[in-house]
């Protein structure tokens, strides 16, 4: 039953990968408009025509890689083997708190970013929260 719980986690994290890194590759402009505010938006834009392709560039790039780790995870939901399971989970635990360190010590401080921290900090919690709760019942699971 472990297996089941992990693959459904690996699916659900990769299809929002997959659909956040798609969005930000293909619908940058809308997105930072929805998540940031319009005032917000057109400064992250940049103010010169460099600037803006220089982070147009960086945000498609980190679309790409938000859509590979997404296929990634989605390939990794097919692995059978237990002890990957809870190695993979806890490192997933691991990179989701890590993230929320870097929000709350880095990005809230940068002007422009620093008024929505605490939201995408509770997102990375619920998503760690996800494997702790995996682990946790992997871990009764097997001492059942």
């Amino acid at each position: 039953m472990a297996s089941f719980v992990f693959f459904l986690i690996c699916t659900l994290h990769s299809a929002v990968a997959v659909t956040c890194g798609s969005l930000l590759m293909f619908c940058r402009d809308e997105i930072l408009v929805f998540s940031h505010g319009k005032d917000h938006a057109s400064k992250l834009l940049g103010s010169t025509p460099r600037d803006q392709l220089l982070i147009q560039t960086s945000d498609s790039f980190s679309g790409l890689l938000l859509f590979a780790i997404g296929f990634l995870l989605f390939m990794v939901a097919f692995v059978k083997d237990r002890d990957f399971h809870n190695f993979f989970a806890r490192g997933c635990v691991v990179l989701h708190i890590t993230m929320a360190i870097w929000r709350i010590y880095f990005e809230r401080k940068v002007e422009d970013l620093g008024h929505d921290w605490l939201r995408l900090v509770l997102g990375d919690m619920v998503l760690g929260l996800s494997w702790v709760f995996f682990l946790v019942y992997s871990w009764r699971e097997k001492y059942d």
